[in-house]
């Protein structure tokens, strides 16, 4: 059971993890190409962003992987000729458990090391991107907006390093809008930044009141265009980078360094142990679920939904016990509730498979009384 366990997990975790991050790698490969970054710039960044996407299908692809593997020995009969021989709903849960804890594991390793590393990697990278103002304007044949109010173009680049007829437009003062356009231009780097150098060009200025045109012919001209992107600080102290022994060595020092409220600090730090225990609990809900269908043509899907549905729930209460965290850090135990509570009702589903009777006595209960037309008529 352990090694089908590990090899559909894997199938559901690479489908899972392909989708979402073809998904986000789309979107990014429009915003980084569109801005004239190299195709190794893609693809470093489509990497740095692949942990957080793994770290959040993790507990999907264990919960499908055990709901799979049990339908699987369910429909082959397996499962019930291993029941006949006497093995108990726990002795059959001690793999589903053990995969659980070798997911948990993965997850430890994702949510305290790899997601913040890659995240603070991916902020200082995607400065330093903003930072590359040759690469935003170096793209020939299109019109580029680095900045607002900014507009730029090129017709050509020359093997050279030589730009061929460019168009700038500067409306960022709407009292005076000003349009730069020559026949040759050169990006040159300098201490102070860096300079577009226009050659044999023409200045025109727009000015407010009464929309008066002035134009200047000069021969050659220096604009500065490191102006176009910000230039402030980056802020690498969030909560969401801070190392694990951090928050729990001194949480309050990691609270004021981020500008974060205690309570974010507890939701953070705590939030990385209890995600790896959301991948058990998704393991053994679905097993316990599955466990406790009988058989029938249809199959097991309404144990399937049963079992999504309680995995949704878990998830709810997630949700709802961060909001108070959020407000009182003392409350920061509430944040096992959920992982706590699935674990019980993993441990109660696994009870009621092993008293198969009193489940049929609860379903009798609960099933409508229907009295014959004999009953009727006396």
């Amino acid at each position: 059971m352990l090694s089908q366990l590990m090899v559909l997990f894997g199938f559901f975790a690479l489908v899972l993890v392909s989708i979402f991050w073809i998904n986000k790698a789309v979107r990014m490969f429009d915003k980084l190409i569109g801005d004239g970054q190299p195709a190794w710039v893609f693809f470093e960044f489509t990497a740095l962003t692949l942990p957080a996407v793994i770290g959040s299908m993790l507990p999907i692809a264990a919960f499908a992987a055990a709901v799979y593997v049990v339908h699987r020995l369910s429909s082959d009969s397996e499962l019930a000729v291993v029941q006949a021989t006497g093995y108990s709903p726990w002795r059959l849960a001690r793999p589903v458990a053990a995969f659980g804890l070798i997911v948990a594991l993965m997850m430890s390793i994702l949510a305290h090391l790899l997601i913040p590393n890659s995240l603070s990697q991916l902020r200082l990278r995607e400065d330093e991107v903003s930072r590359n103002v040759t690469a935003q304007l170096l793209t020939a044949g299109e019109f580029l907006h680095p900045a607002p109010g900014i507009t730029f173009y090129i017709r050509e680049i020359t093997p050279g390093g030589e730009l061929r007829d460019v168009f700038l437009s500067d409306r960022r003062n709407p009292e005076s809008a000003v349009t730069y356009t020559s026949s040759r231009a050169y990006l040159v780097q300098d201490p102070a930044g860096t300079r577009l150098v226009m050659v044999a060009g023409l200045a025109q200025n727009i000015r407010e009141p009464g929309q008066r045109l002035f134009t200047t012919h000069f021969e050659d001209f220096s604009y500065d265009i490191s102006s176009l992107v910000s230039r402030d600080a980056i802020n690498l102290n969030k909560v969401a980078f801070a190392a694990t022994a951090d928050m729990l060595r001194d949480p309050a020092a990691v609270a004021a360094r981020t500008g974060a409220a205690p309570g974010a600090v507890m939701a953070e730090l705590h939030g990385r142990f209890t995600s790896a225990l959301m991948c058990l609990v998704a393991a053994l809900v679905g097993f316990a679920t599955l466990l406790n269908g009988t058989f029938s043509r249809f199959g097991v899907w309404r144990q399937v939904l049963v079992a999504f549905g309680l995995l949704i729930a878990i998830k709810v209460v997630e949700s709802a016990v961060l909001a108070p965290v959020l407000v009182s850090a003392a409350l920061w135990p509430l944040l096992y509730l959920p992982s706590l509570g699935g674990l019980g009702l993993a441990a109660g589903l696994l009870w009621l498979a092993q008293v198969p009777g009193l489940r049929w006595r609860i379903a009798a209960a609960l099933r409508p009384r229907r009295h014959g037309a004999a009953g009727a008529g006396t």
